[in-house]
């Protein structure tokens, strides 16, 4: 579906024709074997067997495909699929390129297992400047960046690493395929988590990869094939149940971010704000040009541990939980989780919420702490 506005395309993404009597969405199928042709065996139909083979994830991966612009493959979670891209691209002797301020799961991952496996990492941070990439087999940003909110300029993110002879992949999960579309601006490779805003209910884990390269997205499904990290149906049901209302969710975030901000900015008791959609921000500039929308994830310092606990006990609207892109207003505070960020330093995830109210609820529970 092209030439579309974004509600329209994730209402009809993935769907099938219709047929009188079938649901818009058919339900998920729930199977592991599949009956066989006794003569053509797996050839004979698409369905062979539940690990490679299932049609409400091939639904799902149809939708968010048209959402990406390009092939998709979903994961159980998103971890699983950015480990699925690494080892499916990387070999023993090869460097990989990873943000120094994404996701810290990332960073330990490549630390650790990677390592391990005689892959070298270099550290590079998401806005640069970046090193040369040369000799560098694959580079790997996030952006923005979860959880300090850095925006990288992706048409030159690929410039510099396909003119170093480099594989160029993103992590979209903080902006979604409606916030940018990372395939357009020459990456290789889009890597998300469907766990955040992409499916925005907080009762799904998911990942996908996604890309127009078949022999990549060939090595990808092979992985998956033969490692086994598929989402079972009634996930990928969900996941695609939610699309149809991405669009609406996202506006209501962004502009719930905005108002909340606009708070933070005006007080003297909240330091590190960080929201790209703020003139003020360090990546509102690129992400003005760059960006489809702003996402509704706001940063910020308030100093202390203990301010931020103080905070979260005094707030009626806001729950203290980890991920983001909800309907339920959250806020995270990184550090509990290993991540290294100041002990203040809160990831605060904007729901649907009544803006007035959100702000009412976060200027209230602020003055408390």
């Amino acid at each position: 579906m092209s030439d579309v506005g974004d509600g329209t395309l994730v209402v009809h993404a993935g769907l099938p024709d219709p047929v009188p009597g079938e649901p818009f969405l058919p339900g998920p199928v729930f199977a592991a074997p599949y009956h066989l042709d006794p003569e053509q065996g797996p050839a004979a139909a698409e369905n062979g067997y539940g690990r490679p083979d299932n049609p409400t994830r091939r639904a799902l991966e149809a939708a968010i495909g048209e959402l990406e612009g390009g092939t998709v493959r979903a994961f159980a979670t998103g971890q699983a699929a950015i480990t699925a891209l690494l080892l499916s691209v990387l070999r023993s002797g090869d460097t990989v390129a990873i943000p120094a301020d994404g996701y810290f799961t990332v960073r330990a991952f490549a630390e650790g297992t990677l390592r391990d496996l005689g892959v070298s990492t270099v550290l590079v941070p998401t806005a640069g400047p970046y090193p040369s990439f040369e000799g560098v087999r694959l580079v790997l940003l996030e952006t923005p960046a979860n959880p300090g909110l850095d925006v990288c300029d992706l048409a030159e993110l690929a410039r510099l690493a396909h003119s170093a002879g480099a594989l160029v992949a993103v992590d979209n999960t903080t902006a979604t395929p409606l916030g940018q579309r990372p395939l357009a601006f020459g990456m290789d490779l889009v890597v998300a988590s469907g766990t955040k805003a992409l499916t925005g209910h907080s009762d799904v884990l998911l990942g996908y990869v996604a890309g127009n390269n078949e022999d990549l997205m060939a090595k990808v499904t092979t992985w998956r094939a033969q490692t086994g990290g598929t989402p079972g149906a009634f996930d990928c049901w969900l996941a695609h149940r939610s699309l149809a209302t991405l669009d609406l969710r996202l506006a209501r975030q962004t502009a719930n971010a905005a108002a909340v901000a606009a708070l933070l900015a005006d007080r003297d008791d909240v330091t590190g704000l960080r929201w790209p959609g703020l003139q003020s921000d360090p990546s509102y500039d690129i992400a003005s040009v760059q960006m489809r929308r702003i996402p509704g994830i706001v940063s910020f310092d308030l100093g202390s541990a203990e301010r931020v606990a103080r905070f979260l006990a005094a707030s009626e609207l806001v729950f203290a939980a980890t991920s983001f892109g909800g309907l339920h207003t959250t806020a995270d505070r990184r550090a509990q989780w290993g991540d290294d960020t100041p002990p203040g330093f809160v990831r605060l995830s904007c729901g649907i919420e009544d803006a007035s109210d959100l702000v009412a609820d976060l200027s209230a529970a602020l003055d408390a702490a």
